[in-house]
């Protein structure tokens, strides 16, 4: 469903994001021009894999899942996108279908950029690319970091460096004024490929250390340095 013209409070949050803060003022400008404030319920599907590239999109509101789920309902889950992360971008750079399905997993409210202008405004300024290039690379970043992890690093580890991920908003947060992960430990075992037990465990130490409060589909980092320790420490 599309909505208004993009609230103050939504510009406000884009202009703390590390990718649309650098952009050059022209392009930040079609953005907000161009840009369709859509509502999508929860469970709803944003796009699916293999669908044909519609634009970009970024959250406003609520929470996305970036992951994709088989015929039997069997999901694989790769990242939670929550305000304010960008995705989709994959299709536009190859030419490709979707690679992913992006689920609503509440009701959430997103920015979408629209392929056509979108794609219009690229041929007309070909530097903007660099921008894209810029996008994908912090987001392959942290794909290679988690590669790295799960061949070098413990569960306890991996699961400190996830919750710093998502934190973080795979590097879209320029500061952290949230504290808080809205994410399942089902989810959180799908992303890390480990029983739902283990995340129990894990979280459980980390919540007897003070580091972070268990709530339902939430936890409440209390101590980030902490955190990076857990994340760093040898096993």
């Amino acid at each position: 469903m599309d909505g208004p013209i993009l609230d103050i409070i939504y510009i406000n949050r884009l202009k703390e994001n590390t990718w649309f803060s650098v952009l050059p003022e022209a392009f930040q400008n079609f953005i907000l021009e161009h840009g369709k404030q859509r509502t999508f319920e929860k469970n709803s599907y944003v796009f699916r894999a293999q669908d044909v590239f519609d634009g970009i999109y970024t959250v406003l509101e609520g929470s996305i899942s970036l992951g994709y789920v088989d015929v039997n309902g069997n999901e694989a889950l790769s990242a939670i996108a929550e305000p304010i992360m960008w995705f989709g971008e994959i299709s536009l750079i190859d030419h490709e279908p979707r690679s992913h399905d992006a689920i609503a997993l509440k009701k959430s409210t997103v920015l979408h950029i629209p392929a056509r202008p979108l794609n219009e405004l690229l041929k007309e300024n070909p530097y903007y690319w660099y921008y894209f290039a810029r996008l994908t690379s912090q987001k392959l970043r942290y794909v290679f970091l988690e590669q790295i992890a799960i061949q070098t690093r413990s569960i306890s580890q991996r699961l400190a460096q996830r919750l710093l991920f998502i934190l973080e908003g795979y590097g879209n947060h320029i500061l952290i004024q949230d504290h808080h992960i809205h994410i399942s430990q089902e989810q959180l075992a799908n992303m890390l490929t480990t029983s739902r037990q283990t995340i129990n465990h894990e979280l459980s130490l980390l919540e007897k250390q003070k580091i972070i409060k268990i709530a339902f589909k939430k936890i409440e980092i209390l101590d980030i340095e902490k955190l990076k320790v857990v994340a760093q420490a040898h096993s």
